[in-house]
């Protein structure tokens, strides 16, 4: 599956490297203290190596070595991604093979030979054990995003994938028109497939326009958990709203269930929405994409150093270039690599877009596994006997540090 090409600024592997070593001689000019008028005096005898001259000089400048250094990173992210697209293409011939990976955590549960479990691509560092860690019966995917992005169709995509069925009822409750229907007010958990106990998702209130009551919601979620059934209110909300939303929490009958703890974020995108505020030159059309990036640094999300993946959504009524583009612009917008944490699933239902669904949960779950926490008893553990592991002035180092921590 190609798609639309973008014309290349690398014009060959040789003017890339050489591009890289003239970046990398001015740089090392740079470090070793001499003024731009020097460094553009030295690159002249050396054959007109790119870097900043004095006023009758013509090289190029170090803005434009960052801009032209941009622009090449850019264009082989572009390139990686487009790329992706034919990989994944010839790799949808195995996706039963990479659909029962992720099937056998679920209905093999009994089987020790075959099954998956929670916890089972924990890092073993240090000689740590599975034991060492809180692994959770059920690991909890918190789906995010905007109003519009599609997390509750991504929820039905999700379940006909791994529940095999094309016509299978859809699961999750999808607002139609967004301007007429309520949307999403109540935390609603789903496992996948029906009947399993690896894993959930849990499908929530879009974020809306407000950042710090966004930013409250979702500490409470990340800190607090989430169950099912719970009402997701914001001070903002009118009067009417709340009070329709209270009798709807009567109406259903029910009070919230368990509450999990969440391991692992999935960020929903609208990609038509994303496109509209990289073209536009609207204000209001732009902070879109704003809005994303706030929301998506917020730290509450993050797991350390690993960020929430990213699912674009409505790709398929774009072309295959615009949709690679996108995913470089998020990318560079959010920090993460755009061909292996930004996934493209679209609304069409072909083996290509189910294997993106099973690389994204397989990714998401990946590293849900990676950031368990320890056992209250082996943290104590550690921390006891670290003092005896440090010489003496780390010893007081570590001393002060607990007597300011507790």
């Amino acid at each position: 599956m190609g798609g639309d090409t973008m014309p290349s600024v690398i014009s060959s592997n040789d003017d890339e490297s050489s591009f890289e070593q003239e970046l990398a001689h001015t740089t090392f000019l740079r470090a070793e203290g001499l003024s731009k008028t020097e460094i553009g005096s030295v690159n002249a005898e050396n054959g007109s190596v790119p870097g900043e001259y004095d006023e009758v000089g013509c090289g190029i400048g170090f803005g434009d070595l960052d801009s032209e250094a941009n622009r090449r990173r850019a264009n082989r992210a572009y390139d990686e991604v487009l790329r992706s697209y034919d990989e994944l293409q010839r790799r949808s011939q195995n996706l039963e093979e990479a659909k029962s990976k992720i099937l056998r955590l679920c209905l093999c549960f009994d089987c020790v030979s075959c099954s998956y479990t929670p916890g089972a691509w924990t890092e073993k560092v240090d000689g740590l054990k599975l034991r060492d860690y809180s692994v959770p019966k059920t690991v909890s995917l918190l789906l995010v995003g905007p109003k519009g992005s599609g997390k509750s169709s991504l929820v039905n995509r999700i379940s006909r994938v791994f529940e095999d069925e094309e016509f299978t009822p859809e699961r999750a409750q999808v607002t139609y028109n967004s301007a007429a229907g309520d949307g999403t007010y109540f935390v609603q958990e789903y496992m996948v497939p029906r009947g399993s106990k690896s894993f959930c998702l849990y499908d929530t209130r879009s974020l809306s326009d407000d950042v710090p009551e966004n930013v409250e919601m979702l500490k409470r979620w990340m800190t607090k958990g989430v169950c099912h059934g719970e009402l997701a209110i914001m001070k903002s909300d009118s009067a009417l709203l709340k009070s329709r939303m209270k009798c709807k929490a009567r109406q259903d009958g029910y009070y919230c269930s368990e509450t999990r703890m969440v391991n692992f974020v999935i960020f929903v995108v609208n990609g038509l929405s994303v496109l509209k505020s990289m073209e536009s030159n609207d204000e209001a059309d732009k902070m879109y994409t704003e809005m994303i990036a706030t929301m998506f640094n917020c730290p509450f999300l993050s797991f350390k150093d690993d960020k929430p993946v990213i699912v674009v959504t409505h790709g398929d009524l774009v072309s295959v270039s615009e949709r690679s583009r996108l995913r470089v612009h998020l990318g560079e917008r959010l920090g993460v690599p755009p061909h292996t944490q930004i996934f493209d699933i679209p609304e069409s239902c072909d083996p290509a877009t189910e294997l993106t669904i099973v690389d994204m949960l397989r990714f998401s779950l990946e590293h849900a596994d990676r950031h368990l926490p320890g056992k209250g008893w082996f943290m104590g553990k550690v921390r006891s006997f670290m003092p005896y592991l440090l010489c003496s002035s780390c010893f007081f180092v570590y001393a002060s540090f607990l007597v300011y921590a507790f």
